[in-house]
């Protein structure tokens, strides 16, 4: 596949149509542009119909799709998901008192009312549900008569100072401080776990509706209720997976402003109104067809796969470029516009396809990451590739064949490729990439290079995966859903980062003596890991039991070895403690609250907890990791980061082949590649630098850098290696390449970075991260192509080397003027 750009020395000047050979060039060409209306009218139906379909796109995401399903932790989870109601997915509602304690009687009836409406919320499990007013929140003491114990809540509770006083005794007998009520009694939480499927349309929970309706009937009703002494907090994936799209929504106007900017560079590039708008138009299109096709098909956008979109528009506007400066320069010289809408199909369609697929490989990669959420982004995005093939690499020309470009615009194009020819005006600055083909510059550019390499190297070694924040990192630290979480956590001992590992028994042997004092065991090696703030087990229940069966006598706060003292104390804490145990009594979990979920703190707790499971697990006796928030995301962790690598492997193993099919030569494709190799490890290097880990957010990035990257590559060096081929020297073969592409390839470069740049500015802090880095990397490709690639070409692809001679030998896969 050679790949060409918009030379037209090479193809003869044909003014008038009549002169031009209409069965000339290849089939494609020929049903194409022979049949130009009907293409035309086709491709605007299809427009229309995809269009229609858009309308119907969700926004959403799911709990599961998050999880990489393969790994054994998740699928211990998922196992055991129905007797672990507490650990899987939920929110926590805290009201807050901000005038007073929570005795307040007018306090509790806005708390009691907020309990309710969060009953009866669709979406809910409701029996699971836990606040001071629901009856399975209860108390426990010993008296000389014996055990006595009730509901929290006093029944028929009115206000009065009698009930409110029966209330604080009851708390202070129920050990609830610090889980459900705040520490300093200013605030107390209702627990809300959330079942999958919505009961009443028997669909997957809708995590945007239920978050708005959170808002709406819980956050705002109540706050004005409150009349500014009640504040709710509100945590949770389903609260900040609608916090997310609730950003995107705001991220979709930024889309408007990638449009403006690719706009404004086109056009100060062409200065020609009508061909920037019909690039603009075009790649829009593709975004179009791509929305279609996955609302057809009945896929949702999540927060992950919606930046897609704006890729998908910035590729099509950089390969958009490349058409339209091809029909520019024939133009220029007089030539019809249909005969050079033809002509620069024929050199360019193999170039813009061969291009395409590179950037699909950097998509596809991702098929391989065991996270449904990132295949859904690359099926997303290879859908988007595929529309770009159609609408800008075949529209594009045929819309340009009926409107041409502006006169003034083409002639501006032959003055520019004059001044680049004898380095005059603007053309003085491209001459000086010249240099680099001299083997003074070229050296100081390999060097440089290397040092960066060997130093961003050094620093990437300190990435790590995972979150290196507390909160969640996909929100700024200033939005609310992490002030919520902040308030939490310094309020409540017990924090919604949750790490469990489920202990499995036969049926009935999960309150024998063995398994309980190896869950004690484990409790007591997760409490001496630094961030571990407590932990909570079936046998800290069982003991309370037993020491108060024998008159609270503190010696008696321990496991006893009889089996009918077990029994006794167990069925008394599985009634007090359902969500520590199932219903069979052969699943409880061995729960660990952190301070945060950062990389190192899932790091020590993980390290601890396997090499604990390794050790005591037996037949009868099954621990097993993991479950509960944290628990999860360290397995997500350990996915992460053997896919990172992995991933790495595949996209240049890859991106290789592709290269060495173009251009025959293997130091063609080192040629290639080495610019890209020293972007993906300054690309780590700024990761480490700006605080950034590598997670299920940031995954995607390099491999899409690489594949998208490789672009300039095949643009500039097929050039340089074609004139090297016709006998010119490296140093001319260079300055004809950039003649012809290095503009372009500028273009290309800054038009990719103004599309992803206003990312940045996303309420959304992954996608401004994902900007940032992806910005970095294509300037930083395209500047180490119009750079390395002469400088290493001066070592190894030069003239007096065997290189070219041996590159010749073997062809260019295909003239560049009958391409195709």
């Amino acid at each position: 596949m050679a790949v060409g750009t918009g030379n037209t020395e090479e193809m003869p000047v044909v003014k008038e149509l009549k002169d031009f050979d209409q069965k000339s060039g290849n089939w494609l060409e020929r049903l194409i542009f022979n049949n130009r209306l009907a293409v035309m009218i086709a491709c605007v139906v299809v427009t229309l119909a995809l269009a229609y379909q858009t309308t119907r796109i969700v926004f959403n995401a799911s709990f599961e799709k998050m999880l990489p399903q393969s790994h054994p932790y998740i699928k211990n989870y998922l196992a055991n998901k129905q007797d672990l109601p507490g650990l899987g997915n939920s929110i926590r509602v805290v009201v807050e008192n901000t005038r007073g304690d929570i005795f307040d009687p007018r306090y509790l009836d806005i708390l009691r009312q907020v309990n309710d409406d969060l009953v009866l919320t669709p979406g809910v499990d409701r029996a699971w549900v836990k606040s001071i007013w629901t009856p399975a929140v209860r108390w426990n003491e010993v008296t000389e008569e014996g055990f006595q114990g009730g509901p929290v809540m006093p029944d028929n509770f009115d206000g009065s100072e009698e009930k409110v006083s029966k209330l604080k005794q009851n708390i202070t007998r129920s050990g609830i401080v610090g889980s459900l009520l705040a520490t300093n009694y200013k605030s107390a939480m209702v627990f809300v776990p959330l079942l999958d499927k919505d009961p009443t349309t028997g669909k997957r929970l809708d995590y945007n509706a239920f978050s708005k309706q959170i808002e709406n009937d819980i956050r705002k009703k109540y706050e004005a209720m409150g009349k500014g002494e009640v504040k709710i907090h509100i945590v949770g994936f389903a609260k900040l997976v609608g916090d997310l799209i609730d950003g995107l929504m705001q991220v979709m106007t930024y889309f408007g402003i990638a449009a403006l900017i690719a706009a404004i560079v086109i056009f100060l590039y062409t200065r020609c109104i009508r061909s920037t708008g019909l690039v603009i138009l075009c790649s829009v299109m593709a975004v179009i067809w791509q929305l279609g096709i996955v609302a057809t098909l009945g896929f949702e956008l999540d927060p992950y796969s919606i930046l897609v979109p704006f890729l998908v528009f910035a590729i099509g506007v950089s390969h958009g470029v490349q058409k339209m400066n091809g029909i520019m320069q024939d133009v220029g010289r007089g030539t019809h516009k249909l005969v050079a809408a033809r002509y620069t199909f024929r050199r360019l369609f193999l170039a813009g396809l061969t291009a395409l697929m590179a950037d699909a490989v950097g998509f596809a990669v991702l098929m391989l990451i065991d996270i449904p959420v990132i295949k859904d982004l690359a099926l997303t995005a290879s859908i988007g590739v595929a529309g770009l093939v159609i609408t800008n690499l075949l529209l594009l020309p045929v819309f340009l064949s009926y409107t041409g470009v502006s006169p003034k615009a083409a002639g501006r194009s032959l003055q520019e490729e004059s001044e680049e020819t004898t380095g005059k005006g603007i053309g003085a600055l491209w001459s000086l990439l010249d240099h680099f083909t001299q083997r003074r510059w070229a050296t100081r550019a390999v060097a440089v290079s290397a040092i960066l390499a060997v130093a961003g190297f050094v620093v990437s070694l300190n990435l790590k995966i995972g979150d290196l924040d507390p909160g969640a990192p996909e929100l700024r630290p200033n939005s609310r859903y992490n002030k919520d979480n902040n308030y939490i956590t310094s309020n409540y001992s017990l924090s919604s980062d949750q790490f469990a590992v489920i202990l499995k028994t036969p049926v009935e042997g999960a309150i024998k003596y063995a398994p309980l004092i190896e869950a004690d065991r484990l409790a007591l090696a997760l409490q001496q890991v630094p961030g571990v703030q407590t932990t909570v087990t079936m046998s800290d229940a069982i003991r309370m039991i037993t020491a108060g069966t024998y008159d609270g006598n503190p010696k008696w706060y321990t496991l006893n070895r009889s089996q009918e003292v077990l029994n006794y104390s167990g069925q008394q804490s599985c009634f007090d403690n359902p969500d520590l145990i199932n219903s069979t009594i052969s699943v409880t979990p061995v729960i660990a609250y952190l301070s945060d979920h950062k990389a190192e703190t899932l790091s020590r707790v993980l390290t601890v907890a396997e090499e604990f499971v390794k050790k005591h697990t037996t037949k009868d006796r099954q621990f097993m990791l993991a479950a509960g928030s944290s628990g999860i995301e360290a397995a997500t962790n350990i996915v992460v980061k053997s896919a990172n690598r992995t991933m790495l492997l595949y996209v240049y193993g890859a991106v290789i082949v592709l290269c060495f099919i173009t251009f025959r030569s293997w130091r063609a494709v080192l040629v290639a590649v080495l610019p890209l190799v020293l972007t993906s490890i300054l690309c780590e290097a700024l990761m480490v630098a700006l605080g950034i880990g590598v997670k299920v957010a940031t995954l995607p990035v390099i491999a899409l850098g690489v594949g998208i990257g490789i672009d300039y590559a095949l643009y500039l060096l097929s050039m340089q290696l074609k004139y090297q081929r016709e006998g010119l020297s490296l140093g001319e073969a260079y300055q004809k390449a950039v003649q012809f592409t290095g503009k372009v390839v500028g273009l290309v470069g800054i038009t990719l970075a103004g599309g992803v740049i206003t990312w940045a500015l996303s309420p959304i802090k992954f996608q401004a991260d994902m900007g940032i880095l992806l910005t970095f990397m294509f300037l930083w490709n395209m500047f180490g192509a119009l750079i390395l690639i002469p400088a290493l070409s001066h070592f190894m692809l030069n003239t007096v080397n065997e290189t070219v001679e041996e590159y010749v030998e073997e062809g260019i896969p295909g003239e560049i003027e009958t391409a195709g």
